[in-house]
């Protein structure tokens, strides 16, 4: 398993146990649903003192497959969570005998992507058999596993006996969190990316910098950060962060996307990288304000190459995103030097136009960087030249349809996240609008429909810092993780989901995630990490 990327080989995952059968009402739940789930009410009992994880004879992956070896760990930790290895106790006498999961990789073949995950979990009397393609569905159907492991009122251990079959409707599920309005600490970030794979999320659109503040502390360019941070040594990301955060999430086979925004959302940037923003103008003398990256000048692009080279190196993925939103062509308008670049371009005083001239140059930067670019809607609406490959993202909510409806006809990969935006808040069961948003419901034709890619929670840090980031994401982006999971059709109705929805919550809490409360009631287990 390079540490380069997130790849791995096909896998087939099988889990084995011997084990006592009684029968009992259980209410099934697994979030996001599976796309096929079939469960009796026929109980196994679990004992962690004869539970382990083995590669299977026939595994072409064995112990040294650095994600499974960890997600064995982890996951066993996550299914007993009252058993204690050091005292080797339990809180009530169980006398199952030996349960072995055995792992199984069938073939050693070329690298895939961590989009395609597959997986079939056969949970029966004496054994469980889980079957994946990749390493990664091994470990989104491990999460489903652990979410049928449950615990009686004497702290004995069950799983029921289930089919499952399951794969994601959507191969891009992700969540968008915002260090740059406030900066979110190391151990915010790794938190949420454990929540993210318990909600089979599997991008984490890190929206690294904006205005506000620069982070993200570059080789390149070190003043960008000791300049454009809130504070150059406590508010910052090392590269040995950034490593980190790359790592934690491989081995959750979640992908990190860094999202560098220009030409707007740069006025951080302007504080450590002299005349790289556009002086603006008031009549004939400066203002002393600065506007958006100034496209006129070579500079600017010979400054954008670098940084994007840095990018390439530092973040494996093979996506990265661009921004090109909300551009404010005032400070353009005013500055005489882009007004003649604008005429000996023939632009006229169209600045759609400006901007659509710079945002085309990083895109091919990019391109030639063996990079795919992500951008927001503004640069397909601005009607730029727009490599194909490129990926749209939709963030204005009003007409979203419509838009889906223009970039998918266009032949443009699309990702949707103008109804996901829970950074707004309002009071009550939110999550119910979340739920209700249905990705392919617009007009086109079905090759339009398999142009939307997926989707992606975003949780913008106007008013979010550490204190209040997981409540206010958990439990409510879960509805948009089953959204882009799950089989539609099987998921249109809220009220079903909620029970399940409030059981999945429940286990948030447990697993040590702030999930703040669907509506009134209980856990069993209330959250006791403070």
């Amino acid at each position: 398993m390079a540490h380069t990327g997130i790849h791995s080989q096909p896998v087939r995952s099988c889990l084995l146990l011997v084990v006592v059968s009684v029968w009992v009402q259980q209410v099934d739940g697994v979030w996001p649903l599976p796309q096929q789930l079939d469960q009796s009410a026929d109980r196994n009992s679990l004992s962690p003192q004869r539970f382990s994880f083995i590669y299977g004879r026939d595994s072409a992956a064995q112990t040294g497959c650095s994600v499974l070896d960890a997600a064995f760990k982890r996951y066993f930790s996550i299914i007993f969570p009252d058993f204690t290895k050091g005292s080797g106790l339990l809180m009530s006498e169980n006398k199952s005998i030996r349960y072995t999961s055995v792992s199984s990789v069938t073939t050693v073949s070329t690298i895939v992507s961590c989009f395609v995950v597959a997986d079939n979990l056969s949970v029966s009397e004496g054994q469980a058999v889980l079957r994946s393609v990749t390493v990664w569905g091994a470990l989104r159907g491990l999460e489903s596993f652990s979410q049928l492991v449950y615990q009686d009122d004497y702290g004995s251990y069950f799983i029921n006996k289930t089919e499952i079959v399951d794969f994601p409707r959507f191969a891009f599920r992700g969540l968008l969190l915002d260090t740059s309005r406030h900066y979110l600490p190391l151990h915010a970030i790794l938190k949420t990316l454990d929540a993210m794979a318990y909600s089979k999320f599997n991008v984490f659109h890190w929206h690294i910098v904006d205005d506000p503040s620069f982070p993200y502390q570059s080789r390149t360019f070190p003043d960008l950060s000791n300049k454009g941070a809130f504070h150059p040594f406590t508010h910052v990301y090392t590269q040995s962060d950034v490593m980190r955060v790359i790592e934690h999430a491989r081995m959750r086979g979640i992908r990190v996307v860094p999202e560098f925004d220009s030409p707007g959302h740069t006025l951080s940037w302007g504080k450590g990288q002299p005349n790289l923003l556009t002086p603006c103008y008031k009549g004939d003398v400066p203002s002393g304000s600065f506007g958006p990256v100034d496209p006129t000048v070579d500079t600017t692009y010979k400054f954008m190459e670098s940084l994007l080279k840095e990018v390439k190196f530092v973040f494996p993925d093979s996506y990265v995103h661009l921004g090109g939103d909300e551009v404010s062509f005032a400070c353009w308008q005013s500055n005489p030097n882009v007004r003649t670049f604008m005429e000996k371009m023939g632009f006229g005083k169209d600045f759609t136009k400006l901007e659509s001239f710079y945002m085309e140059s990083i895109m091919n930067m990019t391109a030639a960087l063996n990079r795919t670019s992500i951008v927001w809607q503004d640069v397909f609406d601005y009607r730029e030249r727009i490599p194909q490959d490129t990926v749209l993202e939709i963030w204005k909510g009003e007409t979203y349809q419509a838009e889906l409806s223009r970039m998918t006809q266009a032949g443009h990969r699309v990702l949707l996240s103008a109804p996901w935006y829970i950074n707004h808040i309002s009071y009550g069961q939110d999550w119910r609008n979340s739920y209700a948003v249905q990705p392919q419901n617009f007009s086109g034709t079905e090759e339009q429909k398999k142009l939307v890619i997926g989707g992606e929670v975003a949780m913008w840090g106007e008013y979010v810092d550490a204190t209040n980031l997981n409540p206010r994401l958990w439990p409510r982006a879960c509805a948009a993780a089953e959204r882009l999971w799950s089989d539609e059709e099987k998921t249109l109705d809220a009220d079903l989901a909620f029970p399940r929805l409030e059981k999945f919550r429940c286990e948030l809490l447990r697993r040590g995630i702030q999930a703040e409360p669907l509506f009134v009631g209980h856990c069993k287990h209330e959250y006791d990490g403070l």
